[in-house]
């Protein structure tokens, strides 16, 4: 797994400490510095690359934008604030993402599975050239093969992945489990439903039938799942 490495910033110590704390959820990230300006951000800038930076606007001294245009590559941003005014300064720049304050999990977990995508990092190093992923559940990890997924159900904050041996539950989001699925034979059919195409039985427009059970598939995600089919056809 491929660490990336990252350096909060942002004047609110609160602030920090929530997005230290949200961020301790995500192996792959380490934190290298909790900073209250900009400033200690350049000390370490001098001395270690940074992968990725959740960056304050509205700070004492030096404002996140204006701090921003002066990052070299190839540091990512990811900016933290509680000011909408500012979202196209910071898409200008070229960030990952923009978020709004007070974020929450599932909305910077989003953000770093954009900031992994962009950046062609896995979730797991292995998965790609092998036939399985890796889910949490609870304090345990689970293999589970691409071909024993029937198909995953948004659960609130977590995730129902059914596969052939049972039902595992984790937490992640719907959004990032179809990241990790897309190129592996299965499709979005719903905002609460990926499934795999070779467990589909039968389907209309509306409806899909995997292992005796019936998904809807929303009008937002039909033309592409009636597209992705007739072309595999």
């Amino acid at each position: 797994m491929k660490t990336i490495k990252a350096v909060i910033v942002d004047d609110e110590f609160i602030a920090r400490e929530i997005i230290s704390k949200y961020l301790s959820e995500f192996d792959e990230i380490k934190i290298l510095a909790s900073c209250k300006n900009t400033k200690e951000v350049e000390a370490i800038l001098s001395q270690t690359p940074i992968d990725l930076l959740f960056l304050d606007i509205n700070m004492p001294g030096t404002s996140g934008i204006v701090f921003a245009r002066e990052i070299p590559p190839p540091t990512k941003i990811i900016f933290t604030t509680a000011h909408r005014e500012y979202a196209i300064d910071g898409f200008d720049l070229q960030a990952v993402d923009y978020l709004l304050k007070p974020i929450s999990i599932d909305r910077l977990r989003q953000a770093i599975e954009k900031f992994k995508k962009e950046q062609h990092i896995s979730g797991e190093e292995a998965e790609p050239s092998l036939d399985y992923l890796i889910l949490k559940s609870d304090r345990r990890r689970f293999k589970a093969s691409y071909k024993s997924i029937y198909y995953v159900e948004s659960f609130g904050d977590y995730i129902k992945v059914h596969t052939s041996n049972g039902i595992i539950v984790s937490r992640e989001t719907i959004s990032s489990i179809e990241l990790r699925l897309e190129k592996k034979g299965f499709i979005r059919i719903h905002r609460s439903f990926v499934v795999s195409i070779d467990q589909i039985n039968q389907f209309s427009s509306e409806s899909v039938e995997i292992r005796g059970a019936l998904l809807p598939i929303s009008r937002s995600y039909r033309k592409n799942f009636i597209k992705t089919l007739t072309d595999r056809g």
